[in-house]
């Protein structure tokens, strides 16, 4: 089907595959190959030598993870997609190819406790800077914007707080400056935004939660016009070698065709439980992108279809009453993760946020008594039934 006749739902099932070009096989084939033979001497010259197209190694490309990349790139309307071992492979690959020695990037107030921790190794390191922006007005981003920034780096929403970035306004900023901007759109999945839409740059997944869907594959995404993608591919990506393996490829396929149906019921659930947690005397606020009492929801109407399936709050109380919330729990896991069928929750300020400096983590909104929440595909009354006698444990 071309794509200006499919819509969302059909593209994330069908595009970039030719069943008759495999025999008729309905799912796609692993090619579980490390290198690819040439018919002749010459012919391995030419793609070398980038004369003729085709395969030389699956470090450099393999059939079953482009298939997987084109796939992704359409859903974000972008030109190329790009594959990663991992979603930090991916972040460190952008950061790297965007930055400079003696450079700066420009951060939102709020990342990924790991892509933290890159950033400090790259100052450490190589003397790129960086800095953080809450990024609400146009006066604060160009007050933040150095001679020397390469790159503007958002989470929306971001992790953990669910705090939102106006993409427009970010990107207004950025073209001004000449500078790129990069999207990480794990939260959201292509579903629910579609940065490349609103002007940005690069689009970054950790492929691992809402891609994949079933909390059985490590990976990333990127995605990127032809030409930003292509430098990528072809140093840090080629050179530093974080690449995605054929079979893991193979399972994000799998787990794409079912991205839209997920996704709507990690919202529905979401929007359930949230509901339920607002009235309960241990809560002391609720963060979701959709809920009509957030500052950001005039900004979630304007680039979000719907909220995700992530939810923040605070309980009354600090770490020791959050981690026995955690721990009274029965049927919602205690796991890092997000975007599985099964609902999990974490402590950020000592899970995924421990790497953080203390005095950080507070700037960027991250409490001890705030707890993150993966809403799953369970049936929302049992999702709440846990929740709710764990919270009436420590109420």
């Amino acid at each position: 089907m071309e794509k200006k006749n499919a819509r969302f739902e059909t593209e994330v099932v069908h595009h970039g595959y030719d069943s008759s070009i495999y025999h008729g096989s309905l799912a796609p084939p692993i090619f579980q190959t490390s290198t690819f033979s040439f018919q002749t001497a010459e012919q391995g010259e030419k793609r070398f030598a980038g004369e003729e197209e085709g395969y030389i190694y699956s470090r450099l490309g393999n059939p079953t993870v482009k298939m997987l990349e084109d796939r992704i790139a359409a859903l974000e309307n972008g030109e190329a997609g790009l594959a990663f071992g991992s979603g930090m492979a991916a972040v460190s690959a952008v950061l790297i190819a965007l930055t400079r020695s003696n450079g700066h990037i420009l951060c939102s107030q709020g990342i990924y406790g790991c892509t933290f921790g890159l950033l400090q190794l790259l100052k450490n390191k190589y003397e790129v800077e960086h800095s953080f922006c809450s990024m609400q007005t146009e006066a604060e981003i160009k007050d933040a914007i150095r001679p020397e920034t390469t790159c503007i780096y958002i989470e929306t929403p971001i992790n953990p707080t669910m705090a939102l970035i106006d993409i427009e306004l970010v990107v207004s900023i950025a073209k001004e400056y000449g500078i790129k901007v990069v999207v990480d759109n794990t939260f959201c999945s292509p579903y629910l935004q579609q940065p490349l839409d609103i002007g940005c740059d690069i689009i970054i997944h950790s492929a691992t939660k809402y891609i994949g869907g079933h909390g059985d594959v490590i990976a990333g995404l990127i995605v990127g016009s032809k030409e930003m993608i292509q430098e990528i591919s072809m140093t840090t990506l080629k050179d530093i070698g974080g690449v995605m393996s054929p079979f893991d490829a193979w399972l994000l396929i799998r787990g794409l065709k079912t991205l839209h149906v997920r996704m709507d019921r990690h919202c529905d659930n979401a929007e359930y439980v949230i509901e339920q947690l607002r009235g309960h005397e241990a809560i002391e606020s609720v963060f979701y992108p959709s809920d009509k009492n957030n500052p950001s929801y005039s900004i979630m109407k304007k680039q979000m279809k719907r909220g995700g399936g992530l939810i923040s709050f605070t309980i009354k109380g600090g770490k020791a009453e959050a981690q026995k919330l955690l721990n009274e729990l029965n049927l919602i896991k205690i796991a890092v993760s997000l975007g599985d069928a099964e609902t999990l929750i974490q402590h950020p300020a000592t899970m995924t946020h421990a790497v953080v400096p203390k005095e950080n983590r507070e700037q960027m909104g991250i409490t001890d008594n705030l707890i993150r929440l993966s809403v799953g595909l369970e049936a929302k009354e049992d999702i709440w039934d846990d929740l709710k006698q764990a919270l009436d444990k420590i109420a």
